[in-house]
C-alpha cells in the first residue's frame, strides 16, 4: 500500500496527500515508511511559517497571502519575476502558465473531545476551497509545545513531495513558546497586533531570535504606530553584520488585504538574499529532526520494549521523593536500553538517492 500511495503522492493526487498526512499524523508505522520512500524527491517547495499569539489575525492574514501567491507565476514562467516558486510543480496544476500552487498547514489547538484540531481544514479558508492548487489541513498539536504538531515537518515534506511550490504553516497561538517553526520554515513571519500587549511581547528574546520578518496586523488600530516603533527600536539594539539579514517590520490590515502584497514581497527579497544562507539552514534543521527522531524513537522502545508497565513511572516517583538522583536512573536506563536493541533497526537502510530530470 505504502508504494502505491507514494506514488499517488508524487502525482499530486490530493486524497493521497490527505491519506497519507493522516497516517503521519497518527504515528501509523506506514506513515513513517511513506516519508522514506518520497524524501529523495523532497526538497523544492519554498516553506513559510506564520506564527504570532492568539487575536493576531494569522488566519486572515495565511489566507490573503494565498491569495497573493496564486496571483504569481513560477519563476521561468510567463508571470512575475518576482515569483517565489523556482521549479514547475507536477500534480494539479499544469505546467506553463500556471499559477503557483499552494499548501496550507493550520496547527490548531487540539479538542479535549476527539484529540482532533478544534477548527475544520477549510473553515477559515473558504475562498481557496475549490482551488485545485490550493491544499489546506489543519493538524493539532496533541498536547506538543512549541506551536507546531510533532508531525508538521512530515506534512509539509508529503506537499513537497507532491510538487507544491509554496508551504505555508500557520502556528497556534501560544506566544513565545511557539520556537520551533524556525526549526521548520525557510522564512519566519511573526505576526503582532496593537492593543494587546504586543509591544511588551516585541520586546521578548524568544520572539525576536525567530522573526524574519515582523508584520503588524490590523495597522488600522490604535496603538500600531507605537508597536511598529517598539520593534522597530529593539532591532536597533541588535547588531547586524555587514550582508547579514535585518528583519523588515512591515503593517498590513488582512481583513481588507492592504500590505499584504508588501508581505509576499519581503518574502521574495529574504529568500534571495538568504539564498546561499539557506543550505546551512535547512542542516541545522535536518539535524533538529534526526535529534528528534532518535529521541522519540528511544523513547518508545524504552518504554515498549525494555521497562515493564507502569515502570518508567515508578522510577519517575522514585526521583520526585528523593530515593535515587536522575542521573544514576538516566544511566541505568540507558544500560538496559543498550542491552535490548532487538527492537531497533541495527543499520541505516541502503538506499540510492535520486533526482528527477526537474530537481
Amino acid at each position: 500500500m505504502t508504494s502505491t500511495l507514494a506514488e499517488r503522492v508524487l502525482a499530486g493526487d490530493p486524497r493521497a496527500i490527505a491519506r497519507a498526512i493522516s497516517l503521519i499524523e497518527d504515528e501509523d508505522p506506514s506513515g513513517a515508511d511513506l516519508v522514506r520512500a518520497i524524501f529523495s524527491r523532497t526538497g523544492r517547495a519554498y516553506v513559510i511559517g506564520v506564527t504570532g499569539p492568539p487575536g493576531a489575525g494569522k488566519s486572515t492574514l495565511v489566507d490573503r497571502l494565498v491569495a497573493a501567491l496564486k496571483a504569481q507565476r513560477p519563476h521561468g514562467s510567463t508571470g512575475s519575476p518576482q515569483a517565489l516558486a523556482s521549479s514547475p510543480s507536477k500534480g494539479t496544476v499544469s505546467a506553463g502558465s500556471r499559477s503557483i500552487s499552494v499548501g496550507v498547514i493550520a496547527v490548531d489547538p487540539t479538542s479535549p473531545f476527539t484529540g482532533g484540531a478544534v477548527l475544520g481544514d477549510r473553515v477559515r479558508m473558504q475562498a481557496h476551497a475549490a482551488d485545485e492548487g490550493v491544499f489546506i489541513r489543519s493538524m493539532a498539536t496533541r498536547g506538543h509545545l512549541g506551536g507546531l504538531a510533532r508531525a508538521t515537518g512530515d506534512a509539509a515534506l508529503v506537499l513537497d513531495a507532491a510538487g507544491t511550490d509554496v508551504v505555508i504553516i500557520e502556528t497556534v497561538g501560544v506566544g513565545q513558546d511557539e520556537v520551533d517553526i524556525i526549526r521548520t520554515a525557510d522564512v519566519s513571519i511573526v505576526t503582532l497586533v496593537p492593543g494587546t500587549g504586543d509591544e511588551v511581547q516585541a520586546l521578548k528574546a524568544g520572539i525576536m531570535e525567530i522573526a524574519d520578518i515582523f508584520v503588524v496586523n490590523k495597522a488600522d488600530r490604535d496603538g500600531a504606530d507605537r508597536l511598529v516603533s517598539a520593534v522597530e527600536g529593539n532591532l536597533a539594539l541588535h547588531s547586524y553584520p555587514s550582508g547579514e539579514w535585518r528583519p523588515l517590520v512591515l503593517q498590513t490590515v488582512a481583513t481588507s488585504g492592504h500590505g499584504v502584497v508588501e508581505v509576499v514581497e519581503a518574502i521574495t527579497r529574504f529568500r534571495t538574499h538568504s539564498e546561499g544562507a539557506q543550505t546551512v539552514r535547512r542542516k541545522a534543521r535536518s539535524e533538529y529532526r534526526l535529534r528528534e527522531l532518535v529521541s522519540k524513537r528511544f523513547m518508545d522502545h524504552l518504554e515498549r520494549d525494555v521497562l515493564g508497565a507502569g515502570e518508567l513511572r515508578s522510577i519517575v516517583d522514585r526521583i520526585a521523593a528523593r530515593e535515587v538522583d536522575p542521573y544514576t536512573a538516566a544511566n541505568e536506563l540507558l544500560r538496559r536500553a543498550i542491552q535490548s536493541p532487538d527492537q531497533l533497526p541495527n543499520q541505516l537502510p541502503d538506499y540510492q538517492v535520486t533526482r528527477s530530470p526537474d530537481s
